[in-house]
């Protein structure tokens, strides 16, 4: 999707596809499919009880943007830079429908950030 740029040119955002952590609902994938399309989470490409660094290095191989509630990729980010980029929920117990509507509210940050990887 276009959006204007300060002289009024159009940038592209880049698609942004996020790979959720298994601390998350797969229906996110669901819910955020117009924001964030190819989105996957571990469980459904075989993942699922995997360790933090197979995740990271899956996240980093496939291009997409790492989400989860779990603070040791937040470690993970600092210790080893990116890719993958991070997004780290420090939410609580929100349930999906919050979780959903923070993410997709949040796009065009996530997309802007991701185009200064």
């Amino acid at each position: 999707m276009p959006r204007l740029v300060n002289d009024g040119s159009p940038a592209l955002l880049p698609r942004v596809s996020l790979l959720f952590d298994e601390n998350l609902s797969r229906r996110l994938i669901r819910r955020l499919e117009a924001a964030y399309p190819q989105s996957e989470h571990v469980e459904l490409v075989g993942l699922k009880g995997q360790s933090d660094l197979e995740l990271w290095e899956y996240a980093a191989r496939h291009g997409a943007t790492l989400v989860s509630k779990d603070n040791d990729f937040r470690q993970l980010s600092f210790l080893r830079g990116h890719p993958p980029k991070v997004i780290w929920l420090s939410v609580g117990n929100a349930g999906t429908d919050a979780i959903a509507e923070l993410l997709a509210a949040r796009r065009e940050r996530v997309q802007a950030r991701r185009r200064c990887s």
